[in-house]
């Protein structure tokens, strides 16, 4: 499969102002968990990042997420993601995140994206979720891949039964995007599974 033919099975990737390389979103309005959560004062996704500012305002970007959704059940995905991640204008950039909006969702879905991880070896992979059902399936993620599960709201700590994790706080963040210009720059530590949490500042 080339380039061209790939680019045009997964619609295209997300390139999130803050981050460090390429990522790949899908409509938030569609997350399973997180849809629950919304309606939850004080949760993580009230007030959803993803569902408002230029998510919301540019009509095209939410189109392009729905085409992405729809995209998945196209049997040649694995291929095409891995192809367009492996690509010269993608690779040169050693860290991929999974789900700059939106989240998992099903298993199905899940393997799809462990099977990416694997045919792009030489990048390190990261998904934050709030699909707790995923614990159930980390023994088969790839080496590669670090999953976060999200603790559901603010200031709760997060779960020590998971391998990685994280959490957002209303003060004492470890993430030290909102002290330079709300940007990753050399910050990898999402992707480091050496690091067991990560705590996010409260937008």
């Amino acid at each position: 499969m080339n380039i061209k033919e790939a680019k045009k099975i997964i619609v295209s990737l997300s390139k999130p102002d803050k981050m460090p390389g390429f990522a790949y979103g899908i409509p938030a309005a569609e997350c399973k968990t997180g849809a629950k959560l919304r309606l939850i004062p004080n949760s993580v996704c009230a007030g959803c990042y993803a569902l408002k500012g230029n998510y919301a305002r540019f009509p095209a970007i939410v189109q392009a997420q729905y085409k992405r959704l729809e995209s998945i059940q196209d049997p040649r995905w694995v291929e095409a993601m891995a192809v367009v991640i492996s690509s010269q204008a993608v690779s040169k950039h050693k860290v991929f995140r999974w789900h700059d909006s939106g989240d998992v969702q099903d298993l199905d879905h899940l393997q799809k994206i462990y099977s990416v991880c694997r045919l792009t070896p030489g990048k390190r992979h990261w998904l934050p979720t709030r699909e707790a059902w995923i614990k159930d399936h980390l023994t088969d993620k790839p080496n590669n891949l670090v999953i976060r599960f999200s603790a559901p709201m603010v200031d709760q700590r997060a779960p020590e039964s998971w391998p990685n994790s994280s959490e957002v706080v209303s003060s004492g963040a470890s993430c030290p995007a909102a002290k330079q210009d709300n940007e990753c720059r050399d910050c990898r530590a999402c992707w480091d599974a050496s690091i067991k949490t990560i705590s996010y500042g409260k937008h």
